[in-house]
């Protein structure tokens, strides 16, 4: 007799209405379940991860391996409303043959669970396993937890939760005794690995995500006008494309909170954006934390890392620059208590005018208030500096050599590449950039890169390169910068020194295809 089939769990969904308002939790076994009693938890619907359904009552209990169905035994028939798993699950940690409804023959506990309609089933995508037609697939790499966001974000869940889907190599207190038996079994170094992946579904799909001890989303402003909107973008998706929790980002200019402009010509803004960091508080409607970035910045790290370090008794984190450099320490990436910080703009002008500040005190020394501390990382805040797999935040400081103005800047290929992944994905369009290159805030060999698909500057032609002529940047035209001679040379000669041209056909010729 052959088994009887299983419904799947998006047929389930849409059956109990699941995608309604309500948040979900999903709770795993890393270090953070254990501050569970700390939170109301009945205003999310649970979905447990492995032998976490043990521990309590659940909406939804999660299983890879079958192994697990044998461990955790009579907790899935009191515990779980329902067991989702894989069509096909996995038996010692490998991708295994049989299927769900062919267990549930074997397995009195999931025999159980069918004829009481519990047991459902989907198609988990990524490890060997071939889709069962007439269901969504699911794609996970790493771990458990990966799969469970993807599962919820295609059930059509907008707002997920977590505790327990940590990173590091531990697992809660509760889960002490699986250490030996369970922690690491599939070869992995780190539970760290499941977090890259988990960025990608909430860039692709725009859930929200975060886990539940964290203060969310990560809240960034950025300091532009509308000629940065394009580096704006790709600074938005380099954010979102590593984070493995929510970012919003709102460039300043767009709060509509008004910035006095000081009597005293040696007090005004050097840029139509210098002072638009002290808005952040009252923007953020002067409740818990924010980050402040320039527009002309790079990300390639998971911000999570910085959002989460520790501020001590600061108001304000920023990155100290290496001496070495020889160049000044900047408060273009900084970490803000919105709830501590006194910045008012009107009273840091009111103070200007009166003389009890100075343009260079209010922006090198942020003497506008609030304790200082140089402690986020170096790698969150490199000056035109890039090394792979260290550096987590390039600022391309010198602006007349800047990517999106400028086509042969050394690391122009990082920049394009994000632009191009970008228009590719849909985060933005070729016709958001036409638009900038046509209102002269952008170069126009940029349109010529995604219409032929060319990440690397250094390979444009000449007839892409020859739409250039002319161009010019727009703060040259607005006068924020004093056009210099030495200075642009001094910057072509540094960006030679670390990507001459040969260099760089070396590397792309070089590079896997």
């Amino acid at each position: 007799m052959p088994p009887r089939d299983l419904p799947d769990v998006f047929s389930w969904f849409a059956e109990h209405d699941r995608t309604s308002a309500a948040p979900w939790l999903i709770l795993g076994k890393g270090p953070s379940f254990a501050k569970r009693e700390s939170f109301d938890l009945t205003q999310y619907r649970l979905l447990s991860l492995n032998h976490a359904v043990r521990e309590l009552p659940v909406d939804l209990a999660h299983l890879i391996d079958i192994d697990v169905v044998d461990a955790v035994g009579e907790a899935l028939l009191t515990n779980a409303g329902a067991v989702v798993m894989p069509w096909h699950p996995h038996q010692d940690q490998a991708y295994c043959h049989t299927t769900l409804a062919e267990w549930a023959e074997r397995k009195p506990v999931l025999a159980r669970l069918r004829d009481e309609g519990r047991l459902l089933w989907y198609n988990l995508i990524g490890t060997g396993a071939a889709a069962r037609p007439g269901s969504p697939e699911v794609w996970v790499k790493y771990f458990s937890g990966e799969a469970a966001v993807n599962l919820l974000a295609t059930a059509g869940v907008r707002t997920i939760r977590s505790l327990g889907v940590d990173g590091g190599t531990q697992y809660s207190g509760n889960f002490k005794d699986l250490t030996g038996s369970t922690l690491l079994t599939n070869g992995r170094s780190s539970f760290d690995k499941q977090f890259d992946r988990i960025a990608k579904i909430i860039l692709a799909t725009g859930v929200d995500f975060a886990p539940l001890d964290l203060e969310a989303p990560i809240r960034v402003y950025v300091a532009c006008t509308e000629s940065e909107l394009v580096p704006v973008k790709v600074l938005e998706y380099s954010l979102k494309k590593h984070a493995s929790m929510t970012v919003t980002v709102t460039p300043l200019y767009q709060t509509g909170i008004a910035v006095p402009v000081p009597v005293d010509p040696r007090n005004q803004a050097r840029t139509p954006f210098s002072f638009q960091r002290f808005l952040i508080p009252q923007a953020a409607g002067r409740r818990g934390h924010s980050v402040y970035l320039d527009a002309d910045m790079q990300v390639f790290q998971d911000f999570r890392d910085l959002w989460t370090t520790p501020m001590g008794k600061a108001e304000i984190l920023a990155v100290d620059e290496p001496a070495e450099t020889g160049r000044q320490p900047q408060f273009s990436v900084m970490l803000l208590d919105c709830e501590c910080l006194p910045w008012s703009i009107d009273e840091i002008v009111e103070r200007l005018d009166r003389g009890d500040l100075t343009y260079e005190r209010l922006m090198f020394e942020m003497a506008a208030g609030g304790r200082v501390a140089r402690t986020l990382p170096a790698k969150w805040n490199r000056l035109e500096r890039y090394v792979e797999g260290d550096t987590g935040l390039v600022h391309y400081t010198d602006m007349e050599t800047q990517p999106w103005v400028y086509a042969d800047h050394p690391f122009g290929y990082l920049w394009c590449r994000d632009l191009l992944e970008a228009v590719k994905s849909g985060f933005t369009s070729a016709a958001f950039v036409r638009e900038h290159v046509e209102r002269g805030h952008v170069r126009p060999s940029l349109l010529y890169q995604i219409e032929h698909g060319i990440d690397d500057p250094v390979l444009l032609p000449a007839r892409a390169l020859a739409l250039d002529r002319g161009f010019r940047a727009p703060y040259t035209q607005l006068g924020a910068v004093t056009r210099n001679p030495a200075k642009k040379l001094k910057a072509l000669l540094r960006h030679w020194y670390h990507g001459s041209l040969a260099q760089r056909v070396h590397r792309r010729l070089s590079e896997p295809r």
